[in-house]
């Protein structure tokens, strides 16, 4: 409870703490423009992709919440920087279903994996994640498979920390 939390956990609901914000302390947040979404991460982060036609895999919803102030940030914003995967789910699927960045209260269930047009999202900072995982195929999709598999050989090859409290990357 203490040490697997957010610096900008606001509520209850979320099976784990988005694992990309742990990277922040409040100083370095305090110098970053920055609005805060509510992510309620559920079973859908951990679930491993266990059909061959990855199209079949199905993810289960998450919930999300997106204040009037944060929308209207985001939707002025000139280059979106994602902390985490399910915040460009969040992202991703709201500019799906309604075509810009509203304040909204909803749920998501989208699978992005390659190939897959991101709409919204410029940057994205994540953990490596685990193989055959939905977390690696957005990556994948959001910097390209094989730019992807070079950077975790080389992950390997370092010996980066993997997981929740490891190394984590920027893709710009």
């Amino acid at each position: 409870e203490a040490r697997y939390q957010t610096v900008f956990a606001r509520c209850d609901g979320s099976l784990a703490a988005p694992t990309a914000g742990l990277h922040f302390t409040p100083e370095i947040l305090g110098t970053l423009p920055h609005v805060f979404i509510t992510l309620h991460v559920g079973t859908a982060t951990f679930r491993p992709v266990k059909t061959e036609d990855v199209t079949q895999h199905q993810m289960p919803p998450e919930r999300f919440s997106i204040a009037p102030e944060a929308a209207t940030a985001i939707a002025k914003a000139e280059r979106i920087v994602a902390v985490g995967t399910t915040t460009v789910r969040v992202l991703e699927s709201v500019q799906r279903k309604i075509g810009n960045i509203q304040p909204i209260e909803s749920e998501t269930d989208i699978f992005i994996y390659p190939p897959f047009q991101f709409r919204i999202v410029d940057v994205l900072l994540t953990n490596f994640h685990l193989p055959r995982s939905t977390l690696l195929m957005l990556v994948s999709a959001f910097a390209g498979r094989k730019f992807i598999l070079r950077a975790y050989e080389e992950a390997v090859r370092e010996r980066y920390r993997f997981f929740s409290y490891g190394d984590c990357m920027l893709i710009l």
